[in-house]
């Protein structure tokens, strides 16, 4: 009890700016960025003294959306569409005046490493439903709300295929958990982003869908309007967008956007 009565006291003692600058600062984001922001978050650290630590939560667009909209506590937002951010700016979740676009990705089919499939230049006459077989199921971010799954079904609209497929569809809740039935052989194919399938040593690139057979890819960046007027989302908005963050978005496979 004494022990504990005197780390409450130190703890009380130290000056507030201290205090705040201990306080982990939130980003809500896209599963398809984990990989890249969790690189990043060491050189943040380092960046400047005081920058505090960074607590993420990865999940579908639409789910963090909706977790902000229920008054989950983030200080940062990153969507995988612009949809998903304007949902959240008509309903005053974030600061409009920060959101930016920085990112930019491809959407692409995978398959199993192993397969026996070859690659393709995808095209309106390509015949996926072919490549499925008989039972194969196409693993994909679900379309009615993951931003990847939205992505996929303007692609395979655009081929015609998408009336035959949709069937066959096994809906996943992120695009990594799409992936990963991919990895396993739980699905012969996938439609996962450019970044993902780089990622993945368990799955093969096949093909890229033409860039007119989808909305662009675009990665939303804004700070939510729970953080209000604090300095340091704000800070880590302009390094996640800025020259020392873009090596490691580049690496990871994403397109740097101009402003």
């Amino acid at each position: 009890m004494r022990r504990l009565l005197l780390g409450l006291t130190l703890l009380l003692a130290a000056p507030p700016m201290l205090r705040a600058q201990e306080a982990p600062l939130t980003v809500f984001a896209a599963a398809s960025l984990q990989d890249a922001l969790k690189a990043l978050e060491p050189a943040w650290r380092a960046a400047t003294p005081g920058n505090p630590p960074l607590r993420f939560s990865f999940a579908a667009s639409s789910t963090l959306a909706r977790q902000l909209e229920q008054g989950a506590p983030a200080d940062l937002f990153i969507s995988a569409d612009e949809q998903w951010m304007d949902w959240a700016q008509s309903r005053n979740l974030i600061q409009p005046e920060t959101r930016i676009s920085p990112l930019g990705n491809a959407l692409v089919l995978v398959a199993p490493a192993d397969t026996a499939l070859a690659r393709l230049t995808l095209a309106r006459d390509s015949n996926l439903l072919a490549l499925l077989g008989p039972s194969g199921r196409l693993a994909v971010g679900d379309p009615a709300h993951v931003p990847v799954g939205i992505y996929a079904q303007a692609a395979l609209t655009w081929m015609g295929q998408w009336a035959a497929l949709s069937p066959r569809l096994a809906r996943a809740e992120t695009v990594r958990a799409g992936l990963l039935l991919v990895e396993r052989g739980e699905a012969p194919l996938g439609i996962v982003y450019a970044t993902d399938a780089q990622a993945s040593p368990r799955v093969k690139l096949l093909g890229t869908f033409p860039a007119a057979s989808h909305p662009p890819v675009r990665y939303p960046f804004a700070v939510t309007r729970h953080a209000g007027g604090k300095a340091q989302p704000r800070a880590l908005l302009a390094f996640l967008a800025g020259p020392v963050a873009a090596p490691t978005w580049q690496a990871q496979g994403f397109v740097l956007r101009a402003p």
